[in-house]
């Protein structure tokens, strides 16, 4: 199973990036699909995630800015609107099948 993440760049404060995350190889079916994220000197934290059956879940800092989105069983999109330079890191998506899988990860910058 291998995640292809990408979407990632440099965008102004207040801007709008799109994440995506396509799962290939062989899969039965995913439950929950997410992004993580790591900003310099940080620990990794739990930005959203959304499960097979469309429950979503958020990171308080990115509630009401954030949105995510199973365009199929197979990829996620993390929508960003009303970027902060806080937002700044590098975003790792995730999907759970029998084990956890990652993405690459992809580099964010939000300039102010």
């Amino acid at each position: 199973v291998q995640l292809q993440a990408s979407g990632g760049g440099l965008v102004q404060a207040g801007g709008s990036l799109r994440l995506s995350c396509a799962a290939s190889g062989s899969i039965v079916s995913i439950g929950v699909m997410g992004w993580y994220r790591q900003a310099p000197g940080k620990q990794r934290e739990l930005v959203a995630f959304i499960t097979s059956g469309g429950r979503t879940n958020y990171h308080d800092s990115v509630k009401g800015r954030f949105t995510i989105s199973r365009d199929n069983a197979k990829t996620v999109t993390l929508q960003m609107n009303s970027l902060k330079p806080e937002d700044t890191a590098v975003y790792y998506c995730y999907a759970q099948l029998e084990y956890v899988y990652w993405g690459q990860g992809t580099l964010v910058t939000v300039s102010s």
